[in-house]
């Protein structure tokens, strides 16, 4: 009981909202009714935007009728199910989103020699939940309160002073970058102080289970389609693939098409720190249960490719690499994990 007042406390005392929304409740009254469908009716009729952030129920990045048949499902007493749960935080006045990923059984890897991801192997996990976006640049201030990021108002000129002169403009919804592996334990361990919670950074499984989509998997190479350019930030979609020039790196979060579950940018825009110490896989694993990686190590996993990759097969679900956990990077940022 004293552990629950205590963690009660710490997260009234810091302002910790947390709201787990209704699937189709457009207007955010609790419930689905014929008041919600109008909600999207006036947004494509009439350019009503007063509900506009939650009328794309079904998570595709557009607004259609499609997204009112569901509602009418819903209220008929349908089978209509949402992608996944999704639960918003807030912290110092800034919100983030988590999806919850239900627990399965799926192959991990694949079945020919690319990016250290042979051979595929039989993994099973439990639920968890995984951030909807990476960490943007505001969160980080929120909790850290400051920013380490390249792409930032001066492109960081405090340690880049040889591009100095580039503005890279103020946008704090891109992701953070410029973070090692260590900076992310930190920024856990801050954010876990001031929710009385337990986020983490996501297992290299976790982080693949949910890229494929989870249950709901299509089997997409990458994370929501078989189309790169749908999903992902990288070279061939940046507005301009010229060196420090306006709109060369990375881009506002939730920008691209989501995958399956409703979650963004597992593809492209900065390549995410994983847990794991890096190791190759064995072809004689044994079935792995919540796996976390060998024991030690001296290189972690980053996994989900960048937006300065030149090949889009570094951006494929099951697509690895080791990084020393002391680099830090332009491109190199995280995503959370409950």
């Amino acid at each position: 009981m004293k552990k629950f007042l205590l963690t009660l406390f710490a997260i009234v005392a810091c302002s910790v909202a947390v709201n787990a929304s209704v699937y189709g409740d457009v207007n955010g009254d609790g419930d689905v009714t014929v008041v919600d469908a109008t909600a999207i009716y006036n947004y494509l009729l009439n350019e009503d935007e007063t509900f506009l952030a939650t009328c794309d129920v079904d998570g595709d990045g557009f607004v259609t009728v499609a997204d009112i048949t569901i509602i009418y499902n819903i209220i008929l007493g349908g089978n209509e199910e949402p992608p996944a749960l999704v639960t918003e935080y807030t912290v110092n006045g800034v919100t983030f989103k988590m999806v919850e990923v239900e627990g399965g059984t799926f192959m991990m890897g694949v079945d020919q020699q690319v990016g250290y991801a042979y051979p595929a192997h039989e993994v099973t996990l439990s639920t968890y939940s995984i951030g909807q976006t990476e960490v943007t640049q505001e969160l980080w201030v929120a909790v850290m309160g400051s920013n380490p990021s390249y792409f930032n108002e001066y492109g960081n000129a405090d340690l880049h002073s040889n591009h100095d002169s580039w503005d890279a403009g103020i946008n704090l919804q891109r992701p953070v970058d410029f973070v090692n592996y260590g900076d992310c334990l930190a920024f856990c361990a801050k954010l876990n102080e001031m929710t009385g919670l337990n986020f983490r950074i996501p297992t290299e499984a976790e982080w693949e289970f949910a890229a494929r989509g989870g249950n709901l998997t299509h089997g997409y190479e990458y994370a929501g389609s078989e189309n790169v350019n749908d999903v992902a930030w990288w070279k061939e979609t940046l507005p301009s693939s010229t060196l420090w020039t306006d709109g060369w790196g990375t881009q506002t979060v939730a920008t691209k098409a989501p995958n399956e579950l409703g979650i963004y940018d597992m593809c492209g825009n900065v390549e995410e720190w994983c847990y794991d110490w890096f190791a190759t896989y064995s072809s004689t694993a044994e079935p792995l249960t919540n796996p976390t990686g060998p024991a030690t190590g001296t290189q972690r996993a980053k996994r989900g490719g960048t937006c300065t990759n030149k090949y889009a097969y570094s951006l494929i679900v099951y697509y690895r690499q080791p990084q020393n956990p002391d680099a830090r990077g332009n491109t190199r940022g995280l995503r959370l994990a409950l």
